[in-house]
């Protein structure tokens, strides 16, 4: 793995921007809302997460603990008064809308459903978000396959027009357009600043959803049965969790920090290195898996999916100052890392815990102390919520 997690010395993790930090978190209970959770647990925010129970068992929030790391607020984005009440209470000075159907196969399946949690779930979320006091930043999560995507190889750029063949894709173009809505009628004016954040393809230990293909391969290669893959050929932009939820933290102080300036969208992928066909992402998972992991082609038949998919990610980079610290390999390795770890009886907190730290600690140097100024800051801002 060369310079892996296992292989770094534990740091404290600190950032004068987040702590104490009022921040709302929709979605904290699922895969991507856990390890942000921690992260932002990590760097002394208050966190308030609004969520249903965790969409799978066994499930990362559950496993690791992370109840809590937050305020765990249970409850539904399409209870429309439920979410303005939990937010209200909360008071947050950031809102990170992750909570959504993020499967393309269970779009298919619920379509009604899908639209109903990805749309008017961040109507609510939006619609709640205008009557906190002290709000400065939104942050509204979609995907990279918001794009209108006719399988062509060139990179989407965040100017491309939005579209979506499937149910899940168009919902998030939806959700799109509804985040420019009302960033462009309301929160502009009131002196809050939206973005949107498009990541590619994430991959990482503790995601245990169905038709996804890391999670299907740890369980294929549990049960020592072969992965069956559906279309190996498929082209995605491949990264490890941690960086488009570090990119999110990242747009989040910059949104707050800058206005307007920043309030668009956003992509965050690994860039041209790690664009590769699922067919290799799985060959070198199962090299990092070991013995006993095999794959076969699925002949079935299933519904359309993009052949390719590509981000530019070129504003990011120089606008934001964000990358991706972990190449290819290394992202398969921390990921298959994880799972194996845990299935021999590792600690999945304590595994988070270091790959965060291993990400944030050592590969971006988060670790300068708080200047007196900004814990006068906090202590502030504590008395006046």
């Amino acid at each position: 793995m060369g310079n892996g997690p296992s292989e770094m010395e534990s740091v404290v993790i600190s950032s004068a921007f987040w702590l104490g930090r009022r921040v709302f978190l929709t979605g904290h209970t699922g895969f991507k809302g856990s390890w942000l959770a921690l992260m932002l647990s990590q760097l002394n925010a208050q966190v308030t997460g609004y969520a249903l129970d965790p969409p799978t068992q066994p499930s990362l929030f559950d496993l690791a603990r992370l109840q809590s790391h937050l305020h765990d607020v249970r409850g539904d984005i399409r209870d429309a008064g439920g979410l303005a009440a939990a937010m209200r209470e909360a008071n947050p000075e950031i809102v990170v809308h992750l909570a959504a159907q993020p499967l393309v196969k269970a779009g298919y399946t619920d379509p009604a459903g899908t639209y109903a949690t990805n749309v008017m779930g961040t109507v609510n979320t939006l619609e709640a978000a205008r009557s906190c006091r002290d709000l400065r930043a939104v942050v509204v999560v979609t995907t990279d396959k918001c794009y209108e995507n006719h399988g062509g190889a060139t990179a989407f750029l965040e100017s491309d027009a939005l579209g979506g063949y499937d149910p899940y894709s168009n919902s998030k173009a939806c959700s799109e357009l509804v985040a420019s809505c009302y960033r462009d009628s309301f929160f502009r004016q009131a002196g809050v600043a939206l973005a949107t954040a498009r990541a590619g393809n994430v991959i990482g230990g503790g995601d245990f959803a169905a038709d996804r293909i890391v999670p299907d391969a740890v369980r294929a290669f549990m049960a020592t049965r072969a992965l069956q893959v559906r279309r190996p050929d498929a082209v995605r932009p491949w990264q490890h969790v941690l960086e488009p939820l570090y990119g999110y933290l990242l747009l989040a102080e910059k949104v707050f920090n800058g206005g307007d300036g920043f309030a668009e969208g956003w992509n965050f992928g690994p860039g041209p290195a790690n664009e590769r066909n699922v067919e290799a992402l799985i060959t070198r998972f199962m090299e990092a898996w070991g013995p006993g992991a095999e794959w076969a082609p699925d002949r079935t038949p299933h519904p359309h999916e993009a052949p390719v998919l590509r981000l530019d990610v070129s504003k990011a980079q120089s606008r934001l100052g964000w990358s991706c610290q972990l190449d290819f390999e290394e992202t398969i390795a921390w990921t298959a890392d994880w799972y194996r770890a845990v299935a021999d009886g590792a600690d999945a907190q304590e595994m988070m815990l270091r790959q965060i730290q291993a990400y944030l600690g050592q590969r971006l140097r988060l670790t300068s102390p708080f200047p007196k100024d900004a814990m006068e800051a906090v202590d502030a801002r504590r008395l006046s919520a």
